[in-house]
């Protein structure tokens, strides 16, 4: 038996490493992608059983398990986790900065979630470990051949840096509820010394530091090149070694609930005046109405059957936005700014407004546009009218004018607009000019009916009404 591995009845042959074909010890993932930590993690692949095989080869994979084993205080627990190790009851191994997780399975298949936990080093103690790395060429070279030797350990303590965990430094972490090292974390502890083996990155990583963002700390200060000889490692993670850690990555949070209200963006009304150019007042109006756009959005998006439902149209442009947000009840400042902006003028924009309310841009399109329906579309429009009022008497039945997607009443007070979708959209003419009257509907006969009774109930009362203050200033709607 060895010092490392004291089973005494497995037999096995520490000067004999076990290497599965096909599968990768060198870990992927994005461990350099930035400074420092770097968002530093790396996804080793299960390995196969390995019986009658030892754990560790170089010297400071057996460090790795001199550190455990003087830790642990029941080697029962121990020689439960080699039995683990070898019989490939370890699954994915990730490592990170300060943490290794994997999911170990007990001989009766319970999978438990084990975490062995190793303190970080601090940045003054990165700093001079990469100050002493610089100095020594021979170091740097060794890391990138996987190898750490001893005088490189040597040299890290000089300095104030212990690279290799002591006794009591593997701090354990299982579901199973053992407070101290069990079969499972132990398990986890022997299979990374075969990784250690094969790469003293990894223990580099789990003491807070990436092998890319290493190697260009190095460098920036003088080091040699992180790639000098050697291939660069491909951009990403290995689909197989995703799949793999599968079972150790915690669920994805649930949906959050919708908030009863829109936020609301905090004054800007301070006693310090506002920068050139800056209206605090269109500020906050703006912020605010982007709260109420997105607080709708994310309720449709948690509607139920969201995927399935058509997506509600967007305004088209900035013209159709300025509508939008002058339906929000802007300051009459900041309403004669979007009249202007959207080229539509103070009553224009205030007809638009109207529209917006009764349907969004859907409802603006059908204000804005005048189309000439195809042959499909005007013999479905003609049929529509047809069937509306196929069973009134001839004299019941209302004469229409048609223009384009347009018909109107004979009187010219009341007018249907077929809209794209097949919906008929009412309106009447108020001070000479086109309103909406009505929410859209698929009976023409319906909207008519809304157009009239709504012609009838105003009229008289916009006689003196200024459109402007009663569509946009101070009624906030829609969004």
């Amino acid at each position: 038996m060895t010092g490392y591995e004291a089973d005494g009845t497995e037999g096995e042959d520490p000067d004999e490493w076990y290497e599965p074909e096909g599968v990768s010890v060198r870990g992927s993932g994005p461990d350099g992608a930035g400074p420092e930590r770097a968002g530093a993690e790396r996804t080793f692949a299960a390995l196969p059983p390995a019986r009658g095989r030892g754990f560790a080869q170089t010297w400071w994979g057996r460090a790795w398990l001199t550190a455990l084993e003087g830790t642990a205080l029941d080697d029962r627990q121990l020689k439960a986790g080699r039995r683990l190790a070898r019989a490939g009851a370890v699954g994915a191994v990730s490592v990170r900065p300060g943490r290794i997780t994997a999911v170990v399975q007990d001989r009766d298949r319970t999978a438990h979630r084990a975490d062995v936990l190793l303190q970080e080093l601090s940045g003054g103690q990165w700093d001079r470990f990469l100050d002493m790395a610089v100095e020594r060429a021979g170091h740097v070279a060794a890391l990138l051949d996987r190898e750490m030797p001893p005088h490189l350990v040597e040299d890290a303590e000089l300095a104030g840096v212990e690279l290799l965990p002591g006794l009591g430094d593997l701090e354990p972490e299982c579901d199973c509820g053992a407070w101290d090292h069990c079969g499972h974390t132990a398990a986890l502890c022997y299979q990374v010394a075969r990784l250690l083996d094969h790469d003293p990155f990894v223990l580099l990583l789990v003491r807070g530091r990436g092998e890319r963002a290493l190697l260009d700390a190095l460098q920036s200060r003088g080091g040699p090149p992180a790639a000098a000889g050697k291939p660069s490692r491909p951009e990403g993670v290995d689909a197989a070694e995703a799949f793999a850690a599968g079972g150790i990555r915690p669920a994805l949070p649930g949906v959050p609930p919708l908030p009863a209200e829109p936020g609301v963006p905090p004054s800007l009304d301070t006693d310090e005046p506002p920068a050139a150019g800056v209206d605090p007042s269109a500020l906050e109006f703006l912020a605010a109405r982007t709260a109420v756009r997105a607080h709708r959005l994310l309720a449709e998006a948690l509607r139920e059957g969201h995927g399935r439902r058509p997506e509600v149209p967007e305004p088209a442009g900035v013209r159709d936005d300025a509508v939008r947000l002058a339906a929000g009840g802007p300051p009459r400042t900041v309403a004669a700014r979007l009249a202007d902006g959207s080229g539509r003028g103070r009553e224009g924009l205030a007809v638009a407004v109207r529209a917006w309310q009764r349907g969004g841009a859907a409802a603006l399109a059908v204000l804005d546009e005048e189309w000439s329906a195809d042959a499909a579309a005007l013999a479905r429009a003609r049929s529509a009218l047809e069937s509306a009022w196929a069973e009134s008497d001839e004299a019941e039945r209302p004469v229409l004018r048609a223009r384009a997607n347009r018909w109107t009443l004979d009187g010219g007070r009341v007018q249907l607009r077929l809209g794209r979708d097949g919906r008929w959209w009412p309106y009447r003419k108020e001070r000479g000019r086109w309103v909406p009257a009505g929410d859209a509907a698929r009976d023409p006969a319906a909207a008519l009916a809304a157009a009239e009774a709504e012609a009838r109930a105003e009229a008289g009362t916009h006689a003196e009404a200024d459109p402007w203050t009663d569509a946009v200033a101070g009624r906030p709607r829609g969004t």
